[in-house]
């Protein structure tokens, strides 16, 4: 579609979902009439700015589902959040809904290659999380050979791996470089594979560590976007020029918004992911705020598609660090440590305050033949190599701890790469 074909399906979706949520979900009817407004007073793309922002408390204070526009007869699936703060987020699916979802899904591999032929083993946690079933069923609406390998016994999946001559891999970032590693140590080479195509999400990362991932796994890897409240994984992404992810906007209707002044901002302007869902019956979303902090990218890319891009994400607007007045985000640091050939892409960052101090410590792995404790002077090296190469980047100094290789915990699921002890 044109620019101004695909504004007009937007305009024309968007009046029917206001219409819809005003009359069937009274959290949005007085939040509107709050604001003086009817659905007939959006009638174009435009009006978007007109509406209420959604955030994660409102989801959070109508719990459990008194945000779901369509009724419970309607309903046939329900995921939720991890709940790690407050109440999980409750979001209901109808039938339309799964079937618009599984359809985005395999746009998405489309986008990375993937075609019917493909072996394609999905390990995302199932269950409430949507990463597991999201996935499966694009796979499934595809056509290709879906493997619910969920997340858990990391030497049975790389048996069946093997075995099942399984082309694709969708999981977190994490999980594939602690997959790479399992498979090293049990003396398993990328030649002995058939991978070459992997689905990465669900947490940030960046290109450093997909060049990480490619190298050892032997694939190429495609970053993709989503989140539960949305939709799941879909929203947004890569092709194969890997420059940027494409937004599914026919669906998902994006906005960058300044996260303190909450206004608009135009493209190639970082600030807040703001999504409208256009499409969705179960539980529709009005400017739901991700907190995601990115920016976005219009006209048509080399691969022919023309939907907008969203820019990798750059962290998030309530995770982000502020450590002596500096904004930090442990991506900036991923990226030092990924670009320094000596360490391990494994690392955590731990922020204490001494007295009115903030304290920066960053506890990395050494790759195996470099960490030698009968030579501490090498050793110190490192520590002032990295130490210094941080400053470069933050502007503040950050206390490096260097750790034999295994030392921190793997996950096979999202990985906490920050432990912040103040009392802020």
């Amino acid at each position: 579609m044109s620019r101004d074909e695909r504004c007009a399906l937007q305009g024309k979706r968007l009046h029917k979902l206001v219409d819809y949520v005003y009359h069937n979900v009274p959290f949005y009817r007085a939040k509107m009439q709050r604001l003086d407004l009817q659905p007939s007073d959006i009638t174009t793309i435009e009006d978007i700015t007109k509406l209420p922002f959604t955030t994660k408390q409102d989801l959070r204070d109508n719990y459990p589902f008194g945000l779901q526009a369509a009724p419970m007869s309607e309903i046939v699936r329900v995921h939720a959040s991890t709940g790690t703060t407050g109440s999980p987020t409750i979001v209901g699916y109808t039938r339309k809904d799964i079937t618009i979802w599984s359809e985005c899904m395999a746009r998405c591999l489309t986008a990375f290659g993937v075609t019917r032929n493909d072996i394609f083993s999905v390990a995302y946690g199932y269950g409430l999380f949507t990463g597991g079933l999201g996935a499966h069923y694009g796979v499934e609406h595809l056509g290709a050979t879906v493997i619910p390998t969920s997340t858990g016994n990391t030497a049975k999946h790389i048996k069946l791996i093997k075995d099942l001559g399984v082309t694709g891999l969708a999981c977190t970032p994490s999980s594939a470089l602690h997959l790479a590693e399992t498979m090293e140590k049990s003396g398993i080479t990328k030649a002995d594979i058939k991978l070459k195509i992997g689905a990465f999400g669900a947490e940030p990362w960046t290109d450093d560590m997909r060049r990480e991932i490619e190298s050892r796994l032997g694939l190429n890897a495609y970053n993709i976007y989503g989140l539960s409240e949305v939709m799941g994984p879909c929203v947004s992404y890569e092709c194969e020029c890997k420059n940027h992810s494409h937004v599914n906007e026919d669906h998902f209707y994006p906005e960058i918004i300044d996260p303190n002044t909450l206004e608009s901002l135009p493209y190639g302007h970082i600030g807040e992911l703001v999504f409208t869902t256009l499409t969705k019956e179960g539980m529709p979303l009005l400017r739901y705020r991700t907190r995601d902090l990115t920016s976005l990218i219009d006209g048509k890319c080399e691969c022919g598609r023309t939907n907008v891009k969203m820019t990798r994400i750059i962290g998030r607007s309530d995770d982000m660090l502020i450590i002596r007045g500096i904004n930090v985000f442990p991506s900036q640091i991923e990226s030092v440590i990924l670009t320094t050939e000596e360490f391990e892409p494994h690392y955590q960052l731990v922020v204490d305050r001494k007295g009115n101090l903030d304290d920066l410590t960053v506890r990395v792995e050494l790759k195996n033949q470099y960490f030698n404790t009968d030579n501490l002077h090498e050793l110190e090296a490192l520590q002032r190599k990295l130490e210094n190469k941080i400053k470069s980047v933050l502007s503040i100094k950050a206390k490096v701890v260097l750790l034999p290789f295994g030392t921190l915990e793997r996950s096979e699921g999202k990985t906490r790469h920050v432990i912040d002890n103040r009392n802020l």
